[in-house]
């Protein structure tokens, strides 16, 4: 019942041969995801992670062509980790978006994580989405 955040394959870095320049998961002043520190080995109780609320940042990606992306969460869940491994690698997330360019793991509320997947969009119900936007939008 984890979530893993990713880019959606029609999200505009993945669309337009961007090149990303930085990942900050620094979100305020006095907030980093960095800071996330979880523990616990039940998954019931993981201390420390920080809550999250659909429209929680996770983090900005900026290109090289100086746009600037906010990541959200989309679900409401505690913070389990962040993929730290985007901040030196961020073509993780343009190569490899739906596994090492993952952007963090979320988990929902036990009794939130049935709602929650039953409105998710299957991958053939995404796709029959993508291709109704792209006809409306030419």
């Amino acid at each position: 019942r984890i979530c893993v955040i990713t880019l959606a394959e029609a999200h505009p870095l993945l669309q337009s041969g961007k090149t990303i320049k930085n990942i900050n998961y620094q979100i305020s002043a006095n907030c980093s995801r960095l800071q996330n520190k979880v523990s616990g080995k039940s998954k019931r109780v993981r201390l420390g992670a920080q809550f999250l609320t659909e429209l929680a940042p996770l983090c900005r990606i900026s290109s090289s062509d100086g746009e600037e992306y906010t990541i959200y969460s989309c679900i409401r869940g505690r913070l389990i980790e962040v993929n730290e491994n985007i901040l030196s690698n961020p073509a993780l997330l343009q190569e490899k978006p739906s596994t090492e360019g993952y952007i963090a793991v979320v988990l929902p509320k036990f009794e939130e994580s049935k709602s929650i997947t039953q409105g998710l969009l299957t991958q053939k119900e995404y796709e029959e989405v993508l291709l109704k936007r792209r006809s409306s939008a030419s």
